[in-house]
């Protein structure tokens, strides 16, 4: 367990050369590919509307950003954040809730609320090329966020890892299914 100076070292360090590349990287794609389409927008890209997909997309974005919301509400809550500091600042391992089903729900949600929205959107396949892309690039940024993690909380974390996917829902729905109730 790491105290807050710790902490706030490990937060720091995780802008290196190397992830401000992939940060800038991300970004580009997000934007290219935000649900809200520039390319769209002004006329560039065209694409057929088919309702069932529009609807499906916001349903699809509407959960993308729940998840992306839950460590903005659950760390501040169960994961030792001192008051008055940024989610960021947690100091105790959070592993229940969704926490319990993935390791990286943001992250998960910014797949579903970016990329895949915008494809069911806007079904075109520079759309699903750019996702495609903008999925590897969150997906590397979640290990990387894993090895962050090793550091900062140690075993507990590696044991975390065993038990809980990335980012896979549906097997982290299906083991926790199967997981013995501690009641």
């Amino acid at each position: 367990m790491k105290d807050h100076k710790e902490v706030k070292d490990l937060v720091a360090k995780k802008w290196t050369k190397k992830s401000i590349l992939w940060g800038t990287i991300m970004t580009i794609l997000a934007i290219v590919c935000f649900p809200i389409n520039p390319l769209i927008l002004t006329g560039v890209l065209e694409t057929g509307s088919y309702p069932a997909l529009f609807v499906l997309g916001w349903i699809v974005w509407a959960f993308g950003m729940v998840l992306v919301m839950t460590p903005i509400i659950m760390f501040p809550r169960r994961g030792g954040v001192e008051k008055g500091k940024p989610f960021v600042y947690t100091t105790r391992l959070v592993d229940t809730g969704i926490y319990g089903v993935v390791r990286h729900p943001q992250y998960l949600g910014g797949i579903l609320a970016i990329f895949v929205t915008t494809l069911l959107w806007y079904p075109h396949w520079l759309f699903g090329v750019l996702g495609a892309m903008g999925a590897v690039v969150v997906y590397l940024g979640a290990k990387e966020e894993d090895q962050r993690l090793v550091q900062q909380f140690g075993d507990d974390y590696r044991r975390y890892m065993q038990k809980v996917p990335r980012m896979n829902i549906l097997a982290g729905l299906i083991r926790r299914l199967r997981r013995p109730s501690s009641t």
